[in-house]
């Protein structure tokens, strides 16, 4: 498991599922996130996290492998941690995912503008241009990233660098903490409750 890159080739597979998860925004929870995934064999292909909307909350996006587990197993370990508010499932929804992406490709002065048409047709801007190569960015989904690096492959990629995808669902239904809790989460914790703090890492069993 890999919780800070892509997948190689950062391709959606059906088997895959987009899970958000809110949780407070203290020093030990990503590894607590990590480290719980990786002792139930739970194969994460990204993992991003951030700010989010609401102070003292931080947003993570995971793209969880279908295949190693149940995306229900998924949620019901993730609310085990003290630290985690709101875990939502956007693997079904109608929702907007995006990707950013740095590619470094080599380039001289007489396939330099054949780059810039290629950066031109997929809507990626030049953040830098050197003697010897050049630095595009783009953003969109995996596909879209997965068809720039295809085609700067044959000049010559210097460097690659790829956030891991970041997710919402479209219209007025959010992941934020405004919604009420899940009928079935208040019961699993009014059952079980959370797990307490402790030195990492420590177990959620």
């Amino acid at each position: 498991m890999n919780p800070s890159l892509t997948h190689a080739n950062g391709r959606h597979r059906a088997s895959h599922h987009t899970v958000v998860a809110i949780v407070e925004d203290k020093p030990g929870v990503l590894m607590r996130v990590a480290s719980l995934f990786r002792r139930r064999g739970f194969n994460i292909e990204s993992l991003t996290v951030g700010h989010s909307e609401a102070d003292g909350l931080s947003r993570i996006t995971m793209v969880v492998d279908g295949q190693s587990a149940p995306v229900e197993q998924v949620e019901k370990q993730l609310y085990k941690l003290i630290d985690v508010v709101k875990v939502s499932d956007l693997s079904n929804e109608d929702m907007v995912a995006r990707e950013l992406a740095m590619i470094k490709v080599r380039c001289n002065n007489v396939n330099r503008h054949e780059l810039l048409d290629i950066a031109n047709v997929f809507r990626a801007d030049v953040v830098d241009i050197a003697t010897n190569s050049i630095i595009l960015q783009v953003v969109g989904d995996e596909d879209k990233i997965d068809g720039l690096v295809k085609m700067c492959e044959p000049y010559g990629i210097r460097e690659l660098s790829r956030t891991g995808r970041i997710a919402m669902v479209r219209g007025t239904k959010t992941t934020t903490v405004h919604d009420p809790e899940p009928e079935r989460i208040a019961k699993f914790h009014a059952q079980q409750g959370r797990r307490v703090e402790g030195e990492l890492p420590f177990s959620s069993d």
